[in-house]
C-alpha cells in the first residue's frame, strides 16, 4: 500500500526537508503541502485521498492545533502526526486533545519517521521517546496543564483576594464584613465577581479552585 501524505508548515524550507525525508522510500507518496490550516482545508476539499498529515503546530491564519480539531471533526480517517521543534507540554497536551495520532519533533531522521508514519497507519501512535516521557506526565497530573491556561485567566482584585481568604475560613457574609470593614452587600457584590471570574457556582468550588491556582 502507497501512503498519501500531506506537509503542513509555513515554512517552505522545512517542507522541502520533509518531503527529501519521504522521498527516500517507495511506500510513502508526498502528495502536496499547505503553508497553512486555512490552506490545508481548501486543498483537502479539492483533493481528499490523504492518508496521513505531518502538521506543523506554531503557523499563522489556522494554527495546527486548531486545524486537527477541524480535520478529525470532517475528515476522522486520515491520521495526523504533529511534526514540530516544540515538545513543550502544553502543545502536546492540545494536540492530543484535539486528536492528533502521533507527536513527532522536526529534527527525527527519515527511518523513523517512515516507521512512525507505518506505526500511527497500524492504528499506533508515533511519539519519540522524549515527548511519550511528558505525555506519561501529563497523563499523571493533568490538573497542571489545566491550571497553567486558568493560571493566566484569572485576575482578581486584592479586595476580592481578601474576601475570598476570609471566605475558604468558613465565616458567614456578615463576618467577613465585620472583619473587612465592609457592608455585607459589598461583600455579596465581591463574591458574585469572584464566581463570574473563576467560573463556579458556590463557595466550595471558589475555594478549591483559588487553591489549586494558588490564588489564596
Amino acid at each position: 500500500m502507497i501512503v498519501k501524505i500531506a506537509i503542513v508548515d509555513d515554512n517552505s524550507f522545512l517542507i522541502n526537508t520533509v518531503k527529501e525525508k519521504l522521498s527516500f522510500f517507495d511506500d510513502l507518496k508526498f502528495k502536496f503541502s499547505a503553508t497553512n490550516g486555512s490552506d490545508l482545508l481548501t486543498k483537502i476539499e479539492e483533493d481528499r485521498h490523504v492518508d496521513l498529515i505531518l502538521m506543523d503546530i506554531e503557523m499563522p491564519v489556522l494554527n495546527g492545533i486548531e486545524t486537527t480539531e477541524i480535520i478529525k471533526q470532517k475528515y476522522p480517517h486520515i491520521k495526523i502526526i504533529m511534526l514540530t521543534v516544540f515538545d513543550n507540554d502544553e502543545n502536546i497536551f492540545n494536540a492530543i486533545k484535539a486528536g492528533a495520532d502521533g507527536y513527532l519533533l522536526k529534527e527525527i531522521n527519515a527511518k523513523d519517521l517512515h516507521d512512525g508514519i507505518l506505526e500511527t497507519l497500524n492504528g499506533g501512535a508515533a511519539m519519540n521517546p522524549s515527548i511519550a516521557m511528558k505525555t506519561l506526565k501529563l497523563l499523571r497530573n493533568p490538573i497542571e496543564i489545566e491550571n497553567k491556561n486558568d493560571q493566566d485567566d484569572i485576575k482578581l482584585t486584592q479586595r476580592e483576594v481578601e474576601v475570598l481568604e476570609q471566605l475558604s475560613k468558613g465565616l458567614s457574609y456578615n463576618l467577613i464584613a465585620e472583619n473587612l470593614i465592609l457592608s455585607p452587600g459589598t461583600v455579596r457584590k465581591h463574591i458574585e465577581n469572584i464566581y463570574k471570574k473563576l467560573q463556579v457556582h458556590n463557595k466550595l468550588e471558589a475555594v478549591q479552585k483559588a487553591k489549586r491556582n494558588k490564588i489564596i
